[in-house]
């Protein structure tokens, strides 16, 4: 497959930069491989599901990992900014910086009153950081010195603002690491979730700490050459259990965001039971992939020639996808971060 396969066109105006309020007040485009695509609100998610399906939620909560800092080297400074990655360990991150071509090992980098020496740099752009702090008190001073890691296509648009830090965070975020949301999560309120209870939907969670490298572009023509970054996630004993009893009574396993999907398909095995999960996964989904164990996604509309698009073609179908984002696009509905949403049902083989 060629990336060129997965490009399409969009209009400047419809990237979102700001959210619907209240969230579930956005659209939701309902895609069925078989029947006709559906235009309703997130709001009217409960009567789509039936008692006994699941809802995987992913928990990860989104930190201020953006930082702006001087870097020193000798008499020269130059002003740098970072954008935090991957966490080695309790005071190594990896990291995303500009202008990558004037920094070098050994460089020292003072982001406010947090400082760190700069160990490595990689071949694809990412940097290495070793911070004067570590564990809790380096968390502490990110949360002080960082901002919100705001997408780069909404980042380039406007400024950020207070108004972000609650946006740009799902209500039900908990374990501190990720620096980009899950943003199909964001959709969700208390009345909806509450709503879903009473219809007899179950919600469980997983956690997949989202990197900065979710907004890199495939920079291979062939797929066959590409290779997704890795990110950490976890598969708990007890969601396994949550989601292998579904299965086995009819339930549905509906994933919210792709980063619960690509978590829950890396835990499952060639039967669909999911196990407990704890480590990286790198797994690249496109056309031709057999899905284990996830019957839908919500998710919401993604970037021309991403992975994200890829993956949604792969459990819809390609010509499916290719006429819902036409029809998105037409109809007026709002793309990326902040848009609108889709519910995707896996095609029937």
């Amino acid at each position: 497959m060629q990336l060129s396969d997965f490009d399409f066109v969009l209009p400047d105006d419809r990237i979102a930069l700001r959210p619907q309020s209240p969230r579930d007040s956005a659209r939701l485009l309902h895609v069925q491989s078989d029947q006709p695509l559906v235009d309703l609100r997130v709001s009217d998610l409960p009567g789509l599901l039936r008692a006994g399906d699941v809802l995987v939620l992913n928990d990860t909560r989104v930190i201020p990992a953006r930082l702006a800092g001087q870097r020193t080297r000798a008499e020269s400074v130059i002003k740098v900014e970072a954008t935090l990655h991957r966490r080695l360990s309790p005071g190594c991150w990896t990291a995303f910086m500009r202008p990558g071509k004037r920094l070098a090992p050994g460089d020292r980098i003072a982001f406010g009153d947090l400082s760190a020496t700069l160990t490595d740099k990689g071949e694809g752009g990412e940097v290495t950081l070793d911070f004067d702090l570590q564990g809790a008190a380096l968390d502490a001073a990110i949360a002080v010195w960082g901002t919100m890691p705001l997408p780069p296509y909404i980042a380039a648009k406007r400024a950020q603002d207070a108004q972000d830090k609650a946006d740009y965070q799902t209500i039900f975020a908990q374990a501190d690491g990720s620096v980009a949301a899950p943003t199909a999560g964001l959709h969700f309120t208390p009345d909806l979730l509450d709503r879903l209870k009473a219809q007899g939907v179950e919600t469980c969670f997983v956690t997949l700490h989202v990197g900065a490298g979710t907004f890199l572009p495939v920079k291979t023509d062939d797929l066959a050459d590409h290779r997704m970054h890795a990110e950490y996630g976890q598969v708990s004993p007890e969601t396994a259990k949550t989601l292998n009893a579904a299965r086995a009574r009819g339930g549905r396993i509906i994933c919210v965001g792709t980063t619960s999907l690509r978590l829950v398909e890396s835990a499952a095995d060639e039967t669909g039971k999911v196990h407990p999960f704890a480590r990286e996964t790198d797994i690249f989904i496109t056309p031709g992939y057999r899905f284990r164990a996830v019957d839908a996604l919500m998710t919401n509309f993604h970037l021309p020639k991403s992975t994200l698009f890829m993956l949604v073609c792969a459990l819809a179908g390609q010509g499916v996808m290719q006429a819902a984002y036409a029809h998105a696009i037409g109809e007026g509905y709002r793309f990326y971060s902040y848009g609108d949403a889709s519910l995707i049902w896996r095609a029937q083989p």
